[in-house]
Order: structure tokens, then sequence, then C-alpha cells
């Protein structure tokens, strides 16, 4: 089915909207979630409260595209329960070492009076990785959103993983003077 048609399913409160798009995206949210998790289990209940959430935010959210919308949700979703995981036990994950590397770019925006700093900082890292080359922004999101090891990036690039490690450095350098460019202190 149609993404839009999916959205005003959302918007008629059809309960068919969540069938169906777990149908059409349910293996890529569990994706998703387990490469950040690193747990099946864990991935299929951050799966299970994605839908809750898409279902409690379509509407008044109007998302342009639902994959990106879902995979967004499922991707703070298991964030969010990898710090819970992480202050009970401190685990050894991928994600910590992702996180740590982002630190250099990722602003806190937890406070609703930052809502307007964090669409504009939002569209500066748009702004960014769209001016990118397609290869080293593929790198950058694979790492950075999806949370794909080094290893697994180099695997899929058909790269070394030193190689890797240079694109992302310097990729992050890139933006951190794009940011700081776009006024924001780092």
């Amino acid at each position: 089915m149609d993404d839009n048609k999916i959205i005003e399913l959302f918007f008629a409160r059809n309960e068919r909207a969540l069938s169906e798009s777990q149908q059409k995206y349910g293996r890529y949210i569990e994706a998703v979630a387990e490469n950040i998790l690193g747990s099946k289990e864990d991935a299929e209940e951050v799966s299970n409260d994605t839908w809750l959430r898409a279902w409690n935010s379509i509407p008044p959210e109007n998302p342009k595209s639902l994959k990106v919308y879902l995979g967004t949700l499922a991707r703070n979703l298991s964030f969010d329960r990898y710090r819970r995981m992480a202050a009970e036990k401190r685990g050894g994950f991928e994600v910590s070492l992702c996180l740590e590397e982002a630190e250099e770019f990722l602003t806190d925006t937890k406070s609703v009076s930052e809502e307007y700093e964090k669409r504009e900082f939002t569209k500066l890292l748009n702004s960014f990785l769209h001016s990118l080359p397609d290869r080293e922004c593929d790198i950058f999101v694979r790492r950075y959103f999806y949370c794909d090891s080094t290893a697994d990036i180099a695997n899929r690039f058909a790269v070394k993983e030193p190689n890797v490690l240079v694109i992302l450095s310097r990729t992050r350098k890139k933006l951190k003077k794009a940011l700081e460019k776009g006024g924001y202190t780092l």
C-alpha cells in the first residue's frame, strides 16, 4: 500500500494503518532497533513501541516520508532503551562508541523552548549531508543514524576499516566547521 494511503488510514484512526505499516516496514524497524540494541528481543519491544508511538502521534504529525518517520521513532526509542539498559549495567555495545563519536556534533534539545533551535539544527545538518559526496554521506549516515560498526561499513562499501575511520573523522571535522559557520559553538 502507498505511504500516503497508510497515513490517511492513521488520520482516519483506522487500525489497518498499523497492519499495513507493519507489513511494509516491520523488518526495517526491527533492523534499526536490533542494530542499536544488539538484541532481537529488545528490538521486538522497540518495534511494538514504535507502532504505538506512531498511532499516538499521527495525527497531528503528518510525515512527508513514512519510512523515515517510523525509522526515526524506532531509532529514538532504541537509544532511550539503550540508555536505560546502560544505566542498569555498563555494557559495551557498538552504540556507546558511536554516541561518544557523535557527541562532537549532537546537541541536547530536550526542552520545549529549544524546539526552534532543533529545527534550525536539523536544517543545517540536512544541508550538510546533502552537500557530501554520496559515498561519504552514506558512510556517515550508516555510522551515526543506523549505528553500524565500522567493520560492517567497510564490508558494505568494500573498503578497509581504517579508510572508513578516516572518512568518518574527516566528515566530522567538516560538520564541525559547518556547524560553527551556522552559529553553533562546540
